[in-house]
């Protein structure tokens, strides 16, 4: 394959994973849940479980997905400096697609509260939904602490794309500072919770470089010239 080739097939499967990234943690969260209401939050989730639990398919399918797509990145990338290409695999996929794997298991336990019945008969219906909202809680708690990885691996990646020139170095810069941005949110959010809507609003615009990243790569390609060591 050419170079071009490699990073059409690397912003294609970052495209795919991000889509089935953003179905757990941004569409099913503003689908079904309502914010300090847990006896709301069970109910949406009770009444559209086929949702609920295909979103926790595609966590799991973007997170497998994700180690495909920093490798991808490697293979692209790997000439222009192969400790940073190693890096960017091992903080882009091996440190976060485990915690996804994990992360599954709060929803897997709020899922089974709200249903209740069994041994979960002792608990009555508003303790569950308590019970349920807590390991809802709990995910998004795993999701900022998660956030950690998804902007440090950032760090290599964009430093690789500025160093190669075969993608405008302007993508490479833009994605170093997207992950100060995720960082800001992860540690806001664990910190200061009151304030992490308002940080990752500020932090937005940083965080459309991975989607410029992505769509670059699968719409334009990469410059077929020697990459730059």
């Amino acid at each position: 394959m050419t170079l071009s080739q490699n990073a059409r097939v690397a912003g294609l499967l970052y495209l795919v994973g991000s889509l089935l990234g953003i179905v757990r943690l941004v569409y099913v969260p503003n689908k079904l849940f309502v914010y300090g209401d847990a006896a709301a939050t069970a109910n949406n989730i009770a009444e559209h479980e086929s949702l609920f639990r295909f979103g926790m398919v595609s966590y799991l399918l973007c997170a497998a997905l994700w180690i495909f797509v920093t490798l991808a990145l490697y293979r692209m990338l790997k000439a222009v400096n192969h400790a940073l290409a190693v890096l960017m695999v091992i903080l882009g996929s091996l440190m976060v697609t485990p915690l996804f794997f994990v992360n599954t298991i709060n929803d897997a336990a709020a899922l089974r509260l709200i249903h209740g019945g069994g041994y979960l008969s002792v608990f009555d219906k508003p303790q569950r939904d308590a019970l349920a909202q807590l390991f809802l809680d709990l995910h998004h708690q795993l999701d900022l602490a998660n956030s950690i990885f998804w902007g440090l691996w950032l760090i290599p990646f964009g430093l690789l794309i500025y160093r190669s020139r075969v993608l405008p170095r302007i993508l490479g810069v833009w994605l170093i500072l997207a992950c100060f941005a995720y960082l800001a949110l992860s540690f806001t959010g664990l910190l200061f919770p009151a304030y992490e809507d308002q940080v990752n609003n500020i932090g937005t615009p940083l965080f459309l470089a991975e989607i410029a990243t992505m769509l670059w790569l699968l719409i334009m390609g990469a410059k077929e010239k020697p990459l730059a060591v």
